[in-house]
């Protein structure tokens, strides 16, 4: 069994791996317990991606119990030639996104949104090639910095739905966030489709439930593919082609 490691600032992602691209199983648990977590899954092989700079100490952890224990990062062989300009800086999740739409659309173009803390566009062409992409501000820290730069509005959490019209500051809040964002994706989505047809489009993120609804119901013509793991699957994806290069 292969295990995917997502640490993140508030939690510590699992996934579980036999057979095929997606998870067997997939956990979301506190910084405090994964580490009990993995010793009861008794894993073959294991990855480990962090948003902190402390990813070898958490594999460290992990090397009494499993074969191979990888740390993704800048230097780790990918599945696909990493275009990016300044690879040193590029975030882990970035790179497990990716490979996650192209385990699971291989060969195809695929654009990544990842609807999260930032909201991110990753390019993958021919599924091959990684070129980059584009990050705005996320769902709450519109909120928060409305909140904080100005002196009246408040601070606000998303709401399932808001109208298109508010009727209140705070209504008017929701609006503009989430229509505001809503519209942000569907531009970016109709750009990259104007100059590639044909390409896949995949939605992942903590605040993707937010916006799936709304981005299938629109006049978009290409197909928008819900994948909530889709990290957990692009780990496993870059573990597997190393575990095949060795």
């Amino acid at each position: 069994m292969n295990l995917t490691i997502d640490i993140g600032n508030s939690s510590v992602k699992i996934g579980c791996f036999t057979n095929g691209p997606e998870p067997d199983a997939f956990r979301r648990v506190a910084h405090d317990e994964w580490l009990a977590v993995a010793q009861s899954l008794r894993p073959a092989h294991a990855i480990v991606s962090s948003v902190t700079e402390d990813a070898a100490t958490w594999a460290s952890w992990l090397s009494g119990m499993a074969k191979t224990v990888l740390v993704l990062g800048h230097a780790l062989p990918l599945p696909f030639a990493n275009r990016y300009q300044t690879p040193r800086t590029l975030g882990t999740d970035r790179l497990a996104g990716v490979a996650g739409a192209q385990a699971l659309f291989p060969g195809r173009s695929c654009l990544v949104v990842d609807a999260g803390t930032c909201l991110k566009f990753e390019w993958l062409e021919n599924g091959s090639d990684y070129w980059g992409g584009s990050i705005s501000p996320g769902l709450r820290m519109r909120f928060q910095a409305m909140h904080q730069f100005t002196s009246r509005l408040p601070l606000l959490e998303p709401a399932a739905d808001a109208p298109l019209t508010g009727g209140s500051t705070a209504e008017a809040m929701q609006s503009g966030v989430l229509h505001g964002m809503t519209a942000e994706i569907e531009g970016m989505v109709a750009q990259y489709r104007t100059q590639h047809p044909g390409l896949r489009v995949l939605l992942t993120g903590g605040d993707a439930p937010f916006f799936e609804k709304r981005l299938f119901e629109t006049r978009l013509k290409t197909p928008i593919f819900a994948v909530s793991e889709l990290v957990a699957t692009g780990l496993n994806h870059i573990l597997n082609f190393n575990l095949q290069s060795t």
